[in-house]
């Protein structure tokens, strides 16, 4: 390990944050975590990871800390609290946000911590699911001063396969609500195309297959297509409640721009009523099963 890297912190060990911190530790880098349910530090302690009391405690031992939670409300939380980042005694120098949040909040968060601590903000929302997390080959769109990208780089070198920068704190997050439309959107026009697929008595199994190279091609079709013609959903590789949660900011945001946007928000509505049929902990392609004999 190089000696002159700084230290970093981790807080949020979910699955995401789980295969990140796996492939930091694998890397050489020195990480300290916390998670709210403490439980999940065994998912990466085993491996060399440092567990901390509290996020403030994170801080304490930590130059540069990332976070990976659940909602810009954790967010604020993980910093603001008594406990948290901004309470910290030695304080680090850049928090990276990996997580999904509101843009407008990101960026009066990133103004209060800088304001209060000293401390800069990069928000660095991330796509490409757990396994892409623990291979080091995720997309990361970043939002930050230009000083604090470079000084963040060599992590995102170890952590992305593709790492761009879309301009000032909260464009990264802005980036993300984007890339969410097309993926929420993706996965119910996937699950409508399987239902589709199926009932039209062709050969389901191999329409990815057929499809490769052409114009209808994509990543969704050839994973996420693939995973629910297969009905693989155990165990998850991605929450139900998470892919909601993030059709629900892509709504709101639309909203906010003054755009009326029908296919999202169909989208919206088609996995809200799935998710609210108890299904928050299943996984994001199990919304297949809304489709399951709805044939007249």
């Amino acid at each position: 390990m190089n000696e002159a890297r700084p230290r970093l912190g981790f807080i949020g060990i979910g699955l995401m944050g789980e295969g990140m911190t796996r492939r930091l530790l694998d890397q050489g880098w020195t990480v300290t975590v916390w998670n709210q349910e403490p439980q999940r530090l065994d998912t990466v302690v085993p491996y060399g990871a440092v567990a901390a009391n509290d996020p403030a405690s994170v801080a304490d031992n930590s130059d540069i800390v990332l976070m990976c939670v659940l909602h810009t409300e954790a967010v604020d939380r993980c910093i603001f609290e008594k406990d948290g980042v901004a309470a910290s005694a030695k304080r680090p120098r850049i928090v990276v946000d990996l997580s999904t949040a509101d843009p407008e909040a990101t960026r009066q968060m990133a103004s209060r911590l800088r304001s209060e601590t000293g401390c800069r903000w990069v928000d660095a929302p991330v796509s490409g699911g757990p396994s892409a997390a623990r291979q080091g080959a995720m997309t990361i769109m970043a939002g930050g001063e230009a000083e604090d990208i470079e000084a963040i780089r060599p992590i995102m070198n170890d952590l992305a396969a593709n790492f761009t920068v879309m301009g000032p704190v909260g464009a990264g997050q802005t980036t993300k609500i984007i890339n969410q439309a097309i993926v929420g959107v993706g996965y119910v026009l996937m699950a409508e195309t399987v239902s589709m697929a199926e009932a039209a008595g062709i050969d389901a199994k191999r329409l990815p297959q057929c499809l490769a190279g052409g114009a209808a091609d994509s990543v969704l079709l050839q994973t996420i297509y693939r995973q629910m013609k297969a009905r693989s959903f155990d165990p998850p590789k991605a929450y139900a409640r998470q892919l909601l949660k993030d059709l629900k900011s892509v709504v709101e945001f639309e909203r906010e721009l003054g755009l009326s946007l029908p296919v999202v928000e169909t989208a919206f509505e088609q996995y809200a009523t799935f998710v609210n049929q108890g299904n928050e902990m299943q996984d994001s392609a199990s919304v297949v099963r809304l489709y399951e004999g709805s044939r007249s």
